[in-house]
């Protein structure tokens, strides 16, 4: 009976963990989470009688193939066990280690990382443990469930850790998802024994810490959205609304609580009180129509608000609502919650560590950060490609810098925008674009008359050719273009349409990335080469002859995709998804 008594009190504290409610522990009870300590007794209770029973691979690849959502995961379960000489993971002199109650904890919480909880509630372990409890006086039915049990636990920490640290959805596997970043590539076996404190990891697997700091910061705004859902969201402005500084409507004091709430934080964060997300009239008044009250003006506290919400969402921060400003004040907050929870996805993906020294552009936001030792080292706008010719998501790594480059033009531009000047007029036409026809490359490469080629009927196949425009102001490129040699031919470029960097939209080119300011990026990519001064990349590209200069290391370069971010704080920024790869993800996670 007493061991009755004290064995229901474990149970009742795991199915605590289980329903999120606090532990129950009785004073000789051992509930540390340092590590190490995992695989300690769940509390001071007499050993139970008999030998702890131990697994083999057949029941471990029968049991995971048995259960849909563990069977992806059989190699990693037998793997977990072959480490540990297949005993068993979970229990320590017959009594389940309280490790077992974090897991079964963490995922009652999933919501938290924008997860569902009942995908990985797979198994009925309220059952499974009252069973368990039953059969300590009958030592064979209790060594089977403690097998059945130990394994269910290990299926659902595999399940439950490939999609945290993972992701939910494979890009790989997702026809456009256009996602080609070098993966995490986390051992699964190794993470569950870290967890359960078998081995040490430079990796915080132990308490399911994120990877990344951004990730964090994003599950920060996640939560504080959805305490702003659960008040009401925020009101839906008029669609006609056209507001600028100083003027007065009945829409204003809508806005006000969108932006600064009852609290008076820009930014849309959670107010005190309700909001109803429902639309709000406005009428601007004309002849013989009432003075304006106070809360009507649009006064410079809430200009300020509004200039803030314009840059955190990229916009031109000229204190002006109405256009896009409007619209992005109008989305949805259920929609941003699925943002943030979209991209929280997106850093799933990537490595579970960056290099210390990488390039990174982020797509959606027309921006590039170069990091030096693990902190940014400074930051640049940049023009991607247009929806027609996005630019590719990938990772590679960068090897040359090239001074007064050629620019070779793609044969789909041939195709579909020279083609017919070219076949008008290829000698004129050429001469005027300061571009040659050469056969072969480099320095072999011999200039070919562009009026011996049958323009009209040069197909991709048959094109021997290159047709290439000469280093000068007049080239595409620029001065500078930065290869990491790749099958999309995608890489970084100067430009000289500088003009275009003022846009807050800027999706402009053929899918390669232009730069805002190549010269500073590279002097710094050559800092580590004497010779490459500033003064003397400059005066190389003064003599108009291309020049390859190879770097002493190659620097990794990350394309990504992120329509949201947050700092710190958790404050977010949003942006455009300009290549609608976010609603191509959001039918993977929410369909």
């Amino acid at each position: 009976m007493i061991f009755f008594v004290r064995y229901t009190t474990l149970v009742w504290v795991l199915l605590a963990g289980m329903l999120g409610l606090p532990a129950l522990l009785s004073c000789g009870s051992d509930q540390s989470s340092a590590q190490g300590s995992s695989n300690t007794e769940a509390g001071s209770r007499p050993a139970v009688v008999g030998a702890q029973p131990r697994l083999d691979s057949t029941y471990v690849i029968k049991a995971l193939q048995a259960e849909p959502r563990f069977k992806e995961h059989t190699l990693a379960a037998r793997r977990f066990y072959r480490e540990r000489q297949f005993e068993l993971g979970w229990f320590k002199n017959h009594q389940l280690v309280p490790r077992a109650q974090d897991l079964l904890s963490i995922i009652a919480k999933a919501r938290d990382e924008g997860l569902e909880p009942k995908d990985y509630q797979v198994k009925d372990f309220k059952k499974l443990f009252a069973d368990f409890e039953q059969a300590r006086g009958d030592t064979a039915r209790r060594n089977s469930l403690e097998r059945e049990i130990d394994v269910a636990l290990t299926g659902t920490y595999l399940n439950w850790a490939s999609d945290y640290y993972r992701g939910v959805a494979n890009p790989r596997d997702m026809k456009s998802a256009d996602w080609k970043v070098k993966p995490n590539k986390i051992k699964l076996h190794k993470a569950l024994l870290t967890f359960l404190g078998d081995r040490k990891s430079r990796y915080n697997y132990y308490e399911f810490a994120p990877l990344h700091p951004e990730y964090a910061y994003l599950k920060k705004a996640l939560q504080a959205y959805r305490a702003q859902e659960r008040a009401g969201g925020w009101p839906v402005l008029p669609a006609s609304l056209k507001l600028k500084p100083g003027e007065s409507n009945p829409a204003v004091p809508a806005l006000r609580q969108r932006l600064l709430g009852t609290a008076g934080a820009a930014g849309g964060q959670p107010a005190e009180a309700p909001m109803t997300a429902t639309p709000v009239s406005t009428n601007p008044g004309g002849a013989g129509a009432p003075a304006p009250t106070a809360d009507q003006i649009y006064g410079p506290e809430l200009v300020e608000a509004v200039k803030k919400f314009q840059q955190d969402a990229g916009l031109k921060a000229d204190g002006i609502v109405g256009g896009e400003t409007l619209k992005q004040l109008n989305v949805p907050i259920g929609q941003r919650i699925d943002q943030l929870i979209l991209n929280m996805e997106r850093w799933r993906w990537l490595p579970k560590k960056f290099e210390d020294n990488y390039l990174l552009v982020n797509i959606p936001e027309y921006r590039l950060y170069m990091y030096e030792n693990g902190k940014e080292a400074f930051t640049m706008r940049v023009i991607v490609g247009k929806a027609l010719n996005a630019t590719p998501i990938f990772s590679d790594k960068m090897e040359y810098v090239v001074l007064s480059p050629y620019w070779n033009v793609p044969f789909s531009i041939i195709d579909n925008e020279l083609r017919e000047k070219l076949v008008a007029d290829p000698a004129g036409y050429l001469n005027r674009l300061d571009m040659e026809v050469v056969k072969g490359s480099g320095r072999k490469a011999v200039v070919v008359d562009p009026t011996s080629i049958d323009w009209a009927n040069v197909t991709e196949k048959n094109f021997k050719y290159t047709l290439r425009k000469k280093p000068g102001p007049k080239n595409d490129l620029g001065d500078v273009k930065f290869i990491f040699p790749n099958s999309n031919d995608v890489y970084l470029h100067d430009t000289p349409h500088d003009a275009l960097f003022s846009q807050s939209q800027r999706s402009f080119s053929h899918g390669c990335v232009r730069v805002e300011e190549p010269i500073k990026l590279a002097t710094y990519l050559l800092r580590d080469q004497p010779k490459w001064s500033q003064q003397a990349i400059q005066d190389t590209i003064a003599r108009r002859r291309e020049k390859y200069v190879t770097m002493k290391e190659k620097l990794p370069v990350y394309l990504v995709y992120f329509t949201a971010w947050a700092d710190a704080d958790g404050h977010p920024h949003f942006r455009e998804d300009i290549y609608g790869h976010d609603k191509q993800l959001a039918r993977e996670l929410f369909d």
